[in-house]
C-alpha cells in the first residue's frame, strides 16, 4: 500500500473514532455477520459522550468560580439558565427558535469547510439576506398570497447570499487569493451595505420611528408555526438542510469531489477534477445557506430589520462545525447546546445583575474546553505521547525504575 493511501486511511479512521462519524474497520474485530463488535461500538459512544460532557462540566466549574469571585451564587445562576432554556415551555420554544438560523449557517459552513474553503463572510451574507427580505416582505405581502410571498422571499435571500460570495470565489478559483481575507472583507462591506439599505432604500418613513428600520411584516404573514407554539417551520428547514448537506457529503459524487478538494488541491487537479468550478460551486452553496438563514430569521422571528441589528451568528457557529468534524448529526446537537447556553444565559445574567456579555463568556469557555479535549483526543488517535507522559517517563528513568 502506498504511503499516501495509508495516511488517508488513518485520517479517515481518526475522524470516525473521534465523534462516531464512521466505522473503524481497520482495527475492530468483526463478528460472524461481518459487523463490528458491540463492545467497540459502545466504546466509541462512550468516548464521544466524554468529549462533550467533560469539557462542558469543566466550563461550568470555571464559570462557577468566576461567579463566586463576583459574589454570585453559581447554583442559582445555572439553575436559572437550565430552567429558562429547557424546563420552561416558553423558554424551550425560544431555544428551538434560536436554532433555526444557526442550523442554516452551519449547513453552509459544512459545505465550505469540507472542501477546505474558509468562508468566514457568513455575517455579511446573512445580513444582506435579512435586509432584502425585511425591506421587501411587507410590500410583497400586499400584492401576493402569503405562501407565494414566503417562497419568493426565501429564494431571494438565498440568491443574494450566493451572489455575495462570487468575488471571493473567483479570486480563489482563478488567482489563488486567500479566501479568509476576501470573505472577511466582503462580510464587513455586506454588513454595512445592509445597514445602508435599511436607512436609505427600505426605510419605514412613518412618523415616530426613532431607530431606522424596515416596515414590519404582519405576524399573520410570517412563517407558519408548529403545533400551536411559537416555533416556526424555519427550525424544520434548518434541520432538513443540515441533514441534506450531511447526506450530500457522505452519499453523493459532489460530496466526494468536495472532500477530495479539501484533502489535497494538487491531487484533486491531477485526478482530473475541475478545481476552479468546484470552488465556485462550493462558495455559491455556502453563501446560499447563509443568506437563507437571514431570510428565515426575519420571516420567522423579527418581522423587520433595524439598521443597527447584527446578531453575528456567522462566526460563533464556526467552532461548532469544526468540533462536530462536519458531521451533520453532531452539528445539530452542538447547535442545540449553543442555543441552550445563549437563551438561558440571557435571563440568568439579567437576574444575577451581570453584563450581558457574561453569558457569552460561558459559551466561550465551553468552546475552549471542547477544543482542548479535541486536541488531546486527536493526539491519542495518532499515538502521540503527551507532555505529561514524557515527563513521567524521564522521571522514572532517572530513578532507575524504567529498567525493572
Amino acid at each position: 500500500m502506498k504511503r499516501s493511501d495509508t495516511v488517508s486511511r488513518e485520517n479517515t479512521d481518526e475522524h470516525a473514532l473521534a465523534y462516531g462519524g464512521g466505522e473503524d474497520v481497520t482495527s475492530e474485530p468483526a463478528d460472524a455477520s461481518g459487523g463490528t463488535t458491540g463492545s467497540n461500538r459502545l466504546e466509541k459512544i462512550r468516548r464521544s459522550m466524554l468529549l462533550t460532557i467533560v469539557p462542558l462540566v469543566a466550563a461550568m466549574v470555571v464559570g462557577g468560580l468566576l461567579l463566586q469571585i463576583l459574589g454570585r451564587d453559581p447554583i442559582a445562576f445555572y439553575g436559572t439558565m437550565i430552567h429558562r432554556a429547557i424546563i420552561s415551555p416558553s423558554g424551550f420554544q425560544e431555544t428551538l427558535i434560536r436554532m433555526a438560523p444557526l442550523l442554516l449557517i452551519a449547513a453552509g459552513l459544512i459545505v465550505a469547510f469540507s472542501a477546505g474553503i474558509w468562508n468566514l463572510g457568513g455575517d455579511g451574507q446573512f445580513m444582506l439576506g435579512a435586509a432584502l427580505v425585511g425591506g421587501l416582505a411587507a410590500a410583497a405581502s400586499d400584492m401576493m398570497p402569503r405562501g407565494l410571498m414566503l417562497v419568493l422571499m426565501l429564494l431571494m435571500a438565498a440568491i443574494i447570499g450566493a451572489i455575495w460570495t462570487i468575488i471571493p470565489a473567483l479570486m480563489k478559483a482563478y488567482y489563488g487569493i486567500n479566501e479568509i481575507i476576501t470573505t472577511l472583507m466582503m462580510s464587513f462591506v455586506g454588513v454595512n451595505l445592509a445597514a445602508l439599505l435599511v436607512k436609505v432604500v427600505f426605510l419605514d418613513k412613518r412618523p415616530g420611528m426613532q431607530t431606522p428600520r424596515t416596515r414590519v411584516l404582519d405576524v399573520s404573514d410570517r412563517l407558519p408555526t408548529l403545533f400551536g407554539t411559537r416555533v416556526h417551520v424555519g427550525v424544520v428547514i434548518g434541520i432538513v438542510s443540515v441533514l441534506a448537506v450531511h447526506f450530500m457529503m457522505t452519499r453523493t459524487s459532489l460530496g466526494l469531489r468536495l472532500k477530495v478538494l479539501g484533502a489535497n488541491v494538487k491531487a484533486a487537479r491531477h485526478s482530473g477534477l475541475q478545481v476552479s468550478r468546484v470552488i465556485i460551486v462550493t462558495f455559491l452553496l455556502s453563501g446560499m445557506f447563509m443568506g437563507l438563514a437571514g431570510g428565515v430569521e426575519v420571516l420567522g422571528v423579527q418581522g423587520f430589520v433595524r439598521a443597527d441589528w447584527n446578531p453575528a451568528f456567522g462566526l460563533v457557529t464556526v467552532p461548532l462545525v469544526f468540533l462536530a468534524r462536519m458531521n451533520g448529526w453532531v452539528t445539530i446537537a452542538f447547535v442545540f447546546l449553543l442555543s441552550v447556553l445563549s437563551i438561558g444565559g440571557e435571563l440568568a445574567t439579567r437576574e444575577a445583575s451581570l453584563p450581558n456579555h457574561f453569558g457569552l463568556l460561558i459559551v466561550a469557555l465551553v468552546l475552549l474546553f471542547m477544543t482542548i479535549a479535541e486536541y488531546f483526543e486527536a493526539r491519542r488517535l495518532r499515538g502521540d505521547r503527551t507532555v505529561w507522559a514524557t515527563m513521567a517517563e524521564r522521571l522514572l528513568l532517572k530513578r532507575g525504575v524504567a529498567g525493572e
